[in-house]
């Protein structure tokens, strides 16, 4: 196994409070309420070719995440965009991936903390794919309804019963974890959505308690252009027998195809193939005319 290089040792810049600072001095208090109580926002984005596959979307997002949790970030979204732009430059990158995160400072401490300061910071790197031959587990916890939490803001806060998932997968031989929701139905990966190829159509779960994600979005528009029809619907844990190919999506994960969920397997199919080469051809600018 390669060396392991922790993220707070490297070299590089991020861009942070509007200022470009060295890799090592991007530093935060340990008293940082975003710390202390999830009041943390971020975003995942991926350049290609040095520009950023829907930057302005992605910079939404982020302020939209921090207005349901209840601040409102310093920056505006072409002045994200820039900044983002910039920090990929500074850091001489073409194919990388982007971490925006703005968060709650460290002025005050309780659950309370309307003034406190909100810290913005853009990071860079290289980072490779997300999944290999990717084999799913059911989950140990499910997804909140949408009247218990922030469903539809990328918050860091909804990430920690992720991680609890993903560990407990990777302990059992798998690559991650399928989430049920609330109500029992198949709702995503740790980290990604998920799409399922039956009889020639696509489904997917509606996007009512999960982020809908811009890669998911993305892929629901190439599938239409190519003809292929899309439904959106509550899907059962027992209708996963019947998919003949599983994908999920996301910035980090892009599209990948599903090799197993326990005791099932799968092929990569036409659906997968065909949105893989779209996909591909999207990210990259190049225009492709629909079959």
């Amino acid at each position: 196994m390669a060396a392991l290089i922790p993220y707070h040792d490297r070299d590089g810049w991020i861009w942070y409070d509007g200022e470009m600072v060295p890799w090592r001095d991007a530093q935060l208090h340990v008293l940082s309420h975003g710390l202390h109580y999830g009041s943390s926002v971020f975003e995942g984005e991926r350049a290609y070719g040095g520009k950023v596959f829907k930057l302005r979307e992605h910079s939404q997002r982020l302020i939209d995440s921090g207005r349901i949790l209840g601040f409102e970030l310093p920056y505006s979204v072409e002045q994200l965009d820039e900044a983002t732009n910039t920090t990929i430059a500074k850091n001489g990158l073409s194919d990388c991936y982007v971490r925006p995160v703005a968060w709650r400072g460290s002025e005050m401490m309780g659950v309370a903390a309307q003034a406190s300061k909100i810290h913005v910071a853009i990071a860079v790197w290289e980072w490779g794919a997300y999944y290999s031959d990717l084999r799913l587990t059911r989950a140990i916890y499910d997804r909140p309804a949408p009247n218990t939490a922030p469903v539809h803001a990328k918050a860091a806060g909804l990430y920690m019963i992720c991680t609890i998932c993903k560990h407990a997968a990777e302990a059992k031989g798998f690559g991650d974890a399928l989430m049920l929701d609330y109500r029992g139905y198949v709702a995503e990966t740790t980290g990604a959505n998920i799409f399922l190829g039956i009889g020639g159509k696509l489904h997917t779960p509606v996007a009512d308690c999960i982020l809908n994600g811009i890669t998911r979005r993305t892929v629901i528009d190439l599938a239409k252009a190519r003809g292929i029809e899309v439904v959106e619907r509550h899907i059962m844990p027992a209708e996963l027998e019947t998919a003949q190919e599983i994908f999920v999506t996301g910035t980090a994960a892009e599209i990948t195809p599903v090799r197993a969920i326990d005791a099932l397997t799968y092929q990569v199919g036409p659906i997968t193939k065909q949105l893989l080469d779209d996909f591909h051809a999207a990210t990259r600018g190049v225009q492709k005319v629909a079959a």
